[in-house]
């Protein structure tokens, strides 16, 4: 019994910090604003409320459970991706497995065409914010139009007294090819260059986490340029052939990224440093037969309607506060 406690104890001082793509979280009403009508009730998906009640149940759950057997807490800071607006991220704070963890919710809405935004929720008794701020990707299409991604959440706040800055991403999807719209992952990249370069300035030893759906893996062109020599990326070795965070066509991708600055490798008291980093992929997350089986277990494929989760595992790293 003793050991156990002991064990308990050390766990205390580790925390978790995820990224996870919900898959489409839509509400049910009508955003004139936004084509966002695959998700209606009338829609050939027939998406209505007792399929998002669902659907905000099961994530609840998947949050709420990352990371906990190594912390023994929910994590503290959980990046989002796809979710349609800010009532989609308190109804998901509000679930069964959250409600009871007092996340507060940064989220603004972004110009995407399909109306989804990326967002933070964070357990107010360990973080307060001080900014925050939606940072346009400014992207031509190849005919030379406004491409209407989604803009960069940067949050800075305090973490465990610690000052840290957060930002959120979802770059442009792979879509009508990867190496056509690799252009559009390299100027989100940019951005982000362009931002740390700002943090930087006022701080040069400031803590730093990005963290996203980037739409590229760990070797692509984009991420070496955001990660450069002063970021480093601990998701690089959990891809294979056999494991990633999204699968498509029977190959493995890590698009879901947690990257960061290197001086969180550093041990300094009262400081937060690096410990671990892995992809939430636990069997419950999983097809668990035929030919997709070990796969993320989706909410829908195609305008079928399977009621899983997300298309996407979650992402995470563990931090040590020295």
């Amino acid at each position: 019994m003793a050991n156990k406690n002991y064990y308990r104890k050390k766990d205390t001082d580790h925390y978790t910090v995820a990224f996870y793509n919900l898959e489409n979280l839509f509400d049910t009403t009508d955003d004139p604003y936004t084509l966002d009508n695959d998700f209606l009730p009338d829609s050939e998906k027939s998406w209505n409320l007792k399929k998002y009640e669902k659907k905000i149940f099961k994530l609840g759950t998947v949050i709420s459970n990352i990371g906990f057997l190594k912390t023994r807490k929910a994590p503290i800071l959980v990046g989002v991706a796809e979710i349609e607006n800010k009532k989609v991220l308190e109804d998901l704070a509000g679930s069964k497995h959250l409600k009871h963890k007092n996340y507060g919710i940064v989220h603004y809405d972004s110009p995407d065409e399909r109306g989804i935004d990326v967002g933070l929720l964070y357990q107010k008794q360990f973080f307060e914010v001080l900014h925050s701020e939606s940072i346009p990707v400014l992207i031509d299409s190849q005919r030379g139009d406004r491409d209407y991604t989604r803009d960069i959440l940067w949050v800075t706040g305090i973490l465990n007294n610690e000052e840290v800055h957060i930002l959120v991403n979802h770059w442009p999807s792979r879509r009508d090819g990867a190496e056509l719209t690799s252009y559009k992952r390299v100027a989100a990249a940019e951005k982000n260059r362009e931002i740390i370069s700002q943090i930087t300035s006022q701080n040069e030893d400031a803590k730093i986490i990005i963290m996203g759906d980037f739409n590229d893996d760990p070797s692509s062109e984009s991420i070496k340029n955001l990660v450069r020599n002063d970021l480093f990326n601990p998701m690089e070795k959990l891809l294979t052939r056999y494991n990633g965070s999204t699968s498509y066509r029977g190959q493995w991708n890590l698009f879901d990224q947690i990257i960061f600055s290197h001086n969180f490798h550093k041990y300094e008291k009262g400081k937060h440093s690096f410990s671990d980093a892995s992809i939430f992929d636990d069997d419950f997350l999983k097809i668990y037969k035929g030919r997709y089986k070990g796969t993320p277990f989706r909410t829908y494929v195609g305008r079928k309607y399977k009621g899983g989760y997300s298309d996407h595992f979650p992402v995470s790293v563990r931090l040590k506060l020295n």
